[in-house]
């Protein structure tokens, strides 16, 4: 087979592809999938909210306020867990809540997690068990400390599972786009997500596509001790969607969707940060396969890199029908992407640069399974999982 025989397969291929991912990927490119909304119930039952905060005194300012000043009608205890900070996460937490004051703050620190468990899950056992202890709570609020949510956001969750039926609500919270760096990849990881984990596919009761967003998560209590979180996921790096898949596994109905009114207040103004937030657990996501590796690196090159090479091959005189199907699949990836940017309130044509941006993920991922391989595993705030 000639180069230019070989470069319009490619092509073609690519094109195929993005035809098949836009027909039958649960429509992952829709941005409007979001809190459905139903009738206020007769009793608002009662919430414990559970934050796992990890060196978390920076952030915490910009989101403990938002929990603290709940618009909600039912009773709503706060549970702070201190995983081991070293910077004064706790004091900080104390002084919040004094100067704002708002539902009633319990902080306390569980100590170091025991082997098997990641940091995050161990404090979420921690805030869980004294939930349990302390009210008579029918719904938990598992909340990341960088998120920060409207006054109406709790009322918003517990509106949406008491009216849908639902054992777990998540909201997959809008992350910053403050910097370059932030524009380019941020809006990318959520389209990949979404590709990944089709909302629609998710919210679908038969579906086996199962998937949440850890920063907000609502989840019923009865569902917790069934599906035994957080035991049963003790040891999960990405424990949000291994949450989802125990609760939908044990019959459990759940929706997920993009956030309004939720925000992570988490900057990420350098390259190197956000490098590290995906390649923490890109490798596990494979379930540390060199099979799964080799796949997606080919996929990301046929899907996303393929498309612009074959239209600069065309232009620089190579085969027509390779610059025609590559042009194609460019224009169905950019026209994919544009509702995502439009959610972030980004320009649309920084769509063009979405192949740059699946380069920048795929060497994340690459770098991924080098950690793994060198021992280093999901390196986070200073601790290592295997």
């Amino acid at each position: 087979m000639t180069d230019t025989h070989w470069l319009t397969w490619t092509a073609l291929a690519s094109l195929a592809a993005w035809l098949w991912l836009l027909l039958g990927q649960g429509r992952f490119w829709r941005t409007d999938v979001r809190l459905p909304r139903h009738a206020p119930p007769e009793r608002w039952p009662a919430v414990a909210v559970v934050v796992p905060a990890r060196d978390e005194a920076d952030v915490l300012p910009l989101s403990l306020p938002s929990l603290l000043a709940q618009d909600y009608p039912g009773e709503v205890r706060v549970f702070l867990i201190d995983d081991g900070s070293s910077d004064g996460t706790a004091e900080v937490a104390r002084e919040l809540s004094e100067r704002h004051g708002g539902p009633e703050l319990t902080v306390a620190s569980p100590g170091e997690p025991e082997e098997g468990w990641t940091g995050k899950l161990w404090a979420v056992r921690h805030g869980v068990a004294l939930a349990r202890e302390r009210m008579d709570a029918e719904y938990l609020l598992l909340t990341d400390a960088d998120i920060a949510h409207v006054p109406g956001s709790l009322r918003a969750l517990v509106g949406a599972a008491r009216g849908g039926g639902y054992d777990l609500v998540s909201q997959m919270a809008r992350l910053r786009v403050a910097t370059g760096w932030e524009r380019l990849i941020v809006p990318a990881f959520v389209y990949f997500f979404s590709q990944l984990y089709p909302f629609r596919w998710v919210n679908r009761p038969g579906a086996r596509t199962a998937a949440a967003a850890g920063g907000c998560v609502l989840l019923r209590t009865g569902a917790a001790v069934r599906s035994r979180i957080p035991e049963s996921i003790r040891h999960a790096v990405i424990d949000d969607v291994s949450l989802a898949r125990a609760v939908k596994r044990d019959g459990g109905r759940i929706w997920l969707g993009l956030a309004t009114g939720v925000d992570s207040v988490r900057p990420y103004p350098r390259l190197a940060e956000l490098w590290r937030m995906v390649a923490r657990s890109a490798y596990a996501q494979l379930l540390h396969s060199p099979l799964l590796l080799a796949g997606t690196v080919l996929g990301l090159l046929l899907v996303y890199v393929a498309p612009p090479l074959a239209v600069l091959a065309g232009l620089l005189g190579g085969p027509l029908p390779a610059l025609a199907a590559g042009g194609a699949a460019w224009a169905l990836m950019t026209l994919s992407f544009l509702p995502m940017l439009r959610y972030y309130g980004l320009a649309p044509w920084d769509a063009l640069l979405l192949p740059f941006t699946a380069v920048l993920y795929l060497l994340m991922t690459l770098d991924s399974a080098r950690q793994h391989y060198r021992g280093r595993g999901a390196a986070w705030k200073g601790r290592t999982y295997a």
